[in-house]
């Protein structure tokens, strides 16, 4: 075969200047100050080339001079920082109750938070795309900032999302969300990169950003409240799966109790033994069974319920410690399979002291592939949080585009 000659692009110049900008500006915003002989040392660059990389990103406006620091004998340095303000980040959240906002700057320093409720509001995907382009309109204003200062948004779902493609599969509890192209859609609507994830998937990026994971490479958290999900941390990198079910652990069979096919617009097994509304049920079955004349038994909350098992009020401590025994048959299959250093229990149901409790006293018997236990310490800030954890990722590829 015969044609026009290709060279690959690796090795060129202006691609391995690219490549290096890219490193300083990452070190550059994680440090926020430094000198250029700290960019030296932590890099592994040589000073001249550090200091060619430096003046492009100054012309580019990216870094900002500080002037000399304090010295500690010798020549004082001369301290640079990342200009954070340049551009803003925005997290989105959306649930069937609420869509939330998270405004920081390129740092992920917080700028604005916002909340709307979705009561008596249309849900359409049309119409989340429409109100969510608006709020993110007003408080970026409301911060000062441009709307082409938004370089990235990224948006959490609780559905299983395909990242490549944007497209979220659905979403029962809103209006026509079946096969949506979230991300496209979104893209019209703000003009900046949008990231559509699973929003399990981003609250495990949040404990990992400041949470109960930080410094973990390799974990699982575990949601249980209104629904039960996971999100799984391999390497340091989220995993998918081949058709981005990883995590979907609420439609797990139960022996004994389902052998129930998965389907998508329903509760899973797991998830309607586990869920809030599933524990709640339990508790009027038990208390009835007990002969309970507890006043509002059947009104109870969740949390109300777990308080009570804490408490070791019986028929509570019977309904939670099911619950518990099941949880800890889920972790002990997941250990055996992904092993994780850690596995970290959020949503109302799942962080509750009474539930943490009875899971690692069943975890006690196992001799082996038992990981340590965690509360997730972000509650409902998590998922916004690793949605700006991720945004973080894309920005110097956005500052600095491929030439």
């Amino acid at each position: 075969m015969t044609g026009k000659k290709t060279t690959s692009p690796i090795g060129r110049p202006p691609l391995l200047r690219r490549t290096n900008a890219l490193t300083l500006l990452k070190l550059l915003r994680e440090a926020g100050t430094c000198s250029r002989a700290d960019l030296v040392r932590t890099s592994g660059m040589s000073a001249p080339t550090v200091t060619n990389v430096i003046a492009d990103l100054l012309s580019a406006e990216l870094v900002q001079p500080l002037g000399e620091g304090a010295s500690n004998g010798g020549r004082p340095p001369d301290l640079i920082r990342f200009k954070a303000e340049r551009g803003c980040l925005v997290s989105v959240r959306i649930t069937a109750q609420f869509v939330s906002f998270l405004l920081t700057d390129l740092c992920g320093k917080e700028l604005d938070t916002s909340e709307v409720w979705l009561a008596g509001r249309k849900t359409t995907p049309e119409a989340m795309c429409a109100l969510i382009a608006e709020e993110t309109r007003r408080i970026v204003r409301a911060q000062g900032l441009k709307r082409d200062q938004v370089l990235a948004l990224v948006a959490g779902v609780p559905a299983i999302t395909n990242v490549d493609e944007g497209v979220v599969l659905a979403i029962s509890t809103l209006e026509n969300w079946h096969d949506v192209p979230l991300r496209s859609m979104l893209k019209r609507s703000v003009g900046c990169q949008v990231t559509v994830e699973n929003d399990t998937n981003l609250a495990a990026l949040g404990e990992r950003m400041e949470g109960a994971a930080q410094g973990e490479t390799s974990f699982v958290e575990i949601d249980i409240g209104a629904n039960v999900s996971a999100g799984i941390v391999l390497d340091g990198r989220l995993y998918h799966g081949a058709q981005w079910s990883a995590g979907e652990i609420g439609y797990l069979r139960l022996p004994h109790i389902s052998r129930r096919d998965p389907v998508v617009h329903e509760f899973g097994a797991l998830e309607a033994v586990l869920s809030s509304t599933g524990i709640q049920q339990s508790w009027r079955e038990t208390t009835a069974q007990l002969g309970t004349t507890m006043r509002g038994a059947g009104r109870v909350d969740v949390t109300a319920i777990l308080d009570m098992a804490q408490r070791g009020e019986a028929a509570a401590k019977q309904v939670v410690k099911q619950r518990a025994a099941i949880v800890a048959d889920v972790i002990v299959n997941l250990s055996l399979i992904l092993n994780p250093g850690l596995v970290v229990l959020g949503g109302e149901v799942g962080r509750h002291p009474a539930l943490i409790g009875f899971v690692r006293k069943e975890l006690e018997r196992s001799e082996f592939a038992v990981p340590r236990i965690a509360a997730a310490s972000l509650g409902e800030a998590a998922v916004l949080r690793g949605a700006i954890a991720m945004a973080l990722e894309t920005i110097p590829s956005i500052l600095l585009p491929l030439p």
